[in-house]
């Protein structure tokens, strides 16, 4: 074989495994906050919903903004984001941060915020059976 091909090969091999290793490190599944526990990983993606009767709010001396937030599971753990409070995150159906564990306490660098969607009537939420 020329050297021309061997080195062609080798490298879309090496570009091929760059690729497919960068992928499985952006994707990530997720889980409950006692599994976050066991997991050591930086980007863990846990989804929930805020625990509005708990204590709420942006420290200026650190510049993260705490709450607290119940799992799948039912699990209630406190929240540090990195960041100012979301605009929408009062209205938020769902929360998903990302980050890691730390104790009991899960601090996250993203937040994802689902809210309602505008465009969904909320008289036709109920489905009625046509016979």
């Amino acid at each position: 074989m020329k050297p021309r091909v061997i080195i062609g090969v080798v490298i879309m091999v090496l570009f091929t495994t760059l690729a497919l290793y960068n992928l499985s490190e952006s994707i990530s599944s997720y889980v409950d906050f006692e599994q976050a526990k066991t997991m050591d990983s930086d980007r863990i993606h846990v989804i929930g919903e805020w625990v509005e009767d708990k204590p709420h709010g942006f420290s200026s001396e650190d510049m993260t903004f705490s709450f607290h937030m119940q799992d799948e599971s039912g699990n209630i753990h406190k929240v540090e984001y990195a960041g100012a409070k979301p605009n929408n995150f009062e209205d938020a159906d769902e929360l998903v941060v990302i980050g890691s564990m730390r104790g009991e306490t899960f601090t996250s660098n993203d937040m994802l915020v689902k809210c309602p969607s505008k465009y969904n009537d909320p008289s036709e939420a109920e489905f009625t059976q046509v016979e």
